[in-house]
């Protein structure tokens, strides 16, 4: 774009946020519920200049290099979805990524949507924005339950539940819980087949992993986040024992958490898919370190 278009006011803008779990990665492709919240201080913004010139796409910020790689075969996909060619299209659609892929903050739900809005707005969308937007993000996962899809359309805090209504929640008072970046990604892709691998194998080993799972949740939601600290990290750490039993816990991931604890964190536990990605951490006060505090991110801004 040239020095008069970037200054131009887009014709539509969105900003898309990422996500965090809070419990009920995996088990709930299986059907089991997930709690899930919205990050949004990591987003993707799509904005739109409309003009008679040959469509074209212009990627900035976080993950630009990445974002490029796949971003064609993401629209090639949406547009055979949509039955329109490159061609039908028009002016330039400028996203800006402030979210880091393959570290289990939705990353891709958030192009998924973005993209299914934008295709709404041009008016060539009539179907579901939902099972559009999975059917995208799906090009990622292989298979996905729609829990990041689901929190990036409609930006609020959810229990969510395969091919059930979604059920909203406004926040609760819940304690001092920060993420933070393991260095390592981890593979959604990976993972789920990981956890299929051990449900094929040792099905009743599978569902008693799933089991825990689900009794995070339920009592999560029986309580309404209204817990002492020690119920806090009780749960935290059995949702975290699920990770380790589905052994998506790597040596360095458990390196990270060990210094986390040490720094003064009660409770970790990995959200997303697991064998990287970020760390949630439940902590009694805000850490004071600099070099800390400069690597965690609240989980409410």
């Amino acid at each position: 774009m040239n020095n008069s278009e970037t200054t131009q006011k887009s014709d539509w803008t969105v900003q898309v946020p990422g996500k965090w779990i809070l419990a009920g990665e995996h088990a709930v492709l299986r059907g089991s519920q997930a709690i899930v919240f919205p990050l949004k201080s990591r987003f993707l913004s799509l904005s739109y200049f409309n003009n008679t010139s040959e469509f074209k796409i212009h990627i900035a910020g976080l993950c630009a290099s990445d974002l490029e790689m796949i971003i064609w075969s993401v629209v090639e996909r949406a547009m055979s979805e949509l039955g329109i060619k490159r061609s039908d299209l028009k002016g330039d659609l400028k996203i800006y990524s402030h979210i880091q892929f393959g570290a289990g903050m939705g990353a891709s739900a958030t192009l998924a949507v973005g993209l299914t809005l934008f295709f709404q707005h041009l008016g060539v969308l009539k179907a579901d924005p939902f099972l559009f937007a999975k059917k995208l993000e799906d090009l990622f996962h292989g298979e996905s339950s729609g829990v990041d899809v689901a929190v990036a359309l409609h930006q609020k805090p959810m229990i969510f539940e395969k091919n059930k209504e979604n059920i909203f929640f406004d926040l609760a008072k819940l304690p001092l819980l920060y993420l933070s970046y393991t260095g390592q990604r981890g593979v959604t892709k990976d993972c789920v087949n990981k956890v299929k691998n051990l449900i094929s194998e040792k099905p009743e080993q599978a569902q008693a992993i799933d089991e825990r799972m689900k009794k995070v949740v339920q009592d999560f939601i029986k309580a309404r986040f209204e817990w002492t600290q020690t119920e806090w990290i009780e749960h935290l750490n059995m949702a975290q024992s699920c990770f380790e039993s589905w052994d998506l816990v790597p040596a360095n991931v458990q390196s990270h958490m060990q210094q986390l604890k040490k720094a003064g964190a009660l409770a970790c536990k990995l959200t997303g898919s697991g064998s990287g990605g970020y760390v949630l951490s439940l902590w009694n006060e805000k850490p004071t370190s600099p070099e800390l505090t400069s690597e965690l991110i609240p989980v409410f801004l």
